[in-house]
């Protein structure tokens, strides 16, 4: 079910896959200045650039925040980690994850402070 807003946003985005304007549909109506996605070439920035938004890979945005919060990143990243009980990951396990993720930079960072998470 399309909410009104989607409807109206639909209209006037032109992405590469038309399944994925009610992303940026729903980024508008919350005022978000970001689209923090994996997929950033289904996100271009000519598309994004009118509503004065741009798409963030996930290793991005979390550098970003890091530069801002170091201690709310530990604090989510340690939250996060205690969280995966089945099976429980240990530092190593739980960084490994996050590179296959793609996330090299947020492990590299994390990797020199091993003891906080």
């Amino acid at each position: 079910m399309a909410s009104n807003f989607a409807v109206v946003y639909d209209a006037c985005v032109e992405l590469p896959h038309p399944h994925d304007r009610h992303v940026v549909a729903a980024a508008i109506h919350a005022g978000a200045e970001a689209i923090v996605t994996f997929n950033l070439k289904d996100f271009p920035k000519a598309a994004l650039s009118k509503f004065n938004m741009e798409a963030l890979h996930p290793d991005d945005f979390i550098m970003d925040l890091w530069d801002l919060q170091k201690g709310k990143v530990l604090a989510a990243v340690a939250e996060h980690r205690a969280s995966l009980k089945n099976p429980p990951r240990c530092q190593d396990d739980y960084l490994a994850t996050l590179l296959k993720q793609g996330l090299t930079n947020t492990v590299a960072t994390l990797s020199e402070i091993k003891i906080a998470i």
